[in-house]
């Protein structure tokens, strides 16, 4: 797996993923980097990996059990060392209103941290800063092309620590 960046532009980042376990090691790197109140938002076909990355995303917060899509109840919380952890999946809505409708308004960011698969169904819910990844199929079966977007400072931050192994201030 590379990240290629240009130096001076830490608002976006892409990912080469050759394997599910790459995506899923990207996803533990973003979770080991992920603060309460940090929004994720995700974008991509059925099948590119979303759900791989958000499994790897609990496992970087340090959660040990089992992580789903939450297809027909909307949301998960997983509990981690570093608070909650709420994964959205929007796939089985049609619009923002029905997003509010449902009340997930109060996720986002909420009192933990945020992932959310299918967000562009719920643009409008999402507060303006957030970290954006959109996962897309590559030339080959198992290859994903992997685009994470920073929307604000913070999430600047969080790429720019995750272009550079992890390491620095997040």
């Amino acid at each position: 797996m590379s990240l290629d960046h240009e130096p001076a532009a830490t608002d976006r980042v892409q990912v080469l993923s050759r394997s599910p376990a790459q995506t899923r090691g990207l996803g533990e790197r973003v979770g080991a980097l992920m603060q309460k109140g940090d929004v994720v938002a995700l974008a991509g076909p059925l099948g590119a990996g979303k759900t791989t990355l958000v499994q790897g995303m609990a496992e970087g917060l340090g959660f040990a059990g089992r992580v789903r899509s939450p297809s027909f109840t909307l949301v998960n919380e997983y509990p981690t060392p570093r608070g909650k952890r709420y994964h959205l999946d929007l796939f089985r809505l049609e619009h923002s209103g029905e997003a509010e409708e449902a009340g997930l308004g109060e996720f986002l960011p909420g009192d933990g941290m945020a992932v959310v698969e299918w967000a562009d169904r719920a643009a409008d819910l999402l507060p303006s800063e957030h970290l954006e990844i959109a996962l897309e199929m590559g030339p080959q079966e198992e290859v994903r092309i992997i685009v994470l977007t920073a929307r604000g400072k913070r999430y600047r931050l969080l790429l720019a620590a995750l272009a550079n192994g992890g390491q620095g201030p997040c």
